[in-house]
């Protein structure tokens, strides 16, 4: 009986650390699957009536969308996150086609993990 708790002691003190690195695996700062990680000021609904304004101003047209979209964002390197750090919103969007003015599709995301 005292053998059995023994290796069950050892067991699960062996076990602990492989559970640990299958976990810290499978976390992915910044994955996006949809397009570029962008660093954005603001975001906002797509279905927001300012959106159509702003986008009349400026003669963008942009395509029917759902979701949010990023205003003057820029690119985020997750490679550089030390010193490339978003201090607004951290998003992965899926159109980027306006200089970062404007993009599309986007998805908020955290990059504190």
């Amino acid at each position: 009986m005292f053998n059995h708790a023994i290796v069950l002691v050892f067991a699960t003190l062996f076990a602990l650390p492989l559970l640990a690195a299958a976990s810290v695996l499978q976390i992915r700062a910044g994955d996006c699957n949809t397009g570029d990680i962008q660093c954005c000021n603001s975001t906002m609904q797509s279905s927001t009536t300012s959106l159509g304004l702003l986008s009349g101003l400026l003669g963008l047209v942009l395509p029917a969308i759902s979701g949010l979209v990023g205003l003057n964002c820029s690119p985020l390197s997750i490679i550089g996150l030390g010193g490339n750090s978003c201090s607004a919103q951290p998003v992965c969007c899926s159109n980027n086609q306006f200089n970062g003015l404007i993009s599309l599709g986007c998805i908020p995301i955290n990059l504190n993990l």
